[in-house]
């Protein structure tokens, strides 16, 4: 029996701090946590102290708004 390594997984959705979100949004860190209050980005994963966001979510975000324009 053969033991594979450990390599890293690049299939994993990155998450992201709310710093790196806001830049994919182009917005800044405060009007990022407007739009998770009103729904318009999702809630955070937390993560102990940490919120974080799934990549996948934020660019979901775009494609809705591009989608309902």
């Amino acid at each position: 029996m053969t033991t594979e390594p450990i390599s890293p997984r690049f299939d994993v959705d990155p998450l992201l701090t709310v710093k790196e979100a806001a830049v994919i949004l182009s917005i800044s860190v405060p009007s990022f946590w407007r739009r998770v209050a009103d729904g318009s980005v999702p809630k955070p994963i937390k993560l102990g102290g940490s919120s974080r966001w799934p990549r996948s979510e934020i660019l979901a975000v775009i494609a809705d708004a591009k989608a309902r324009r």
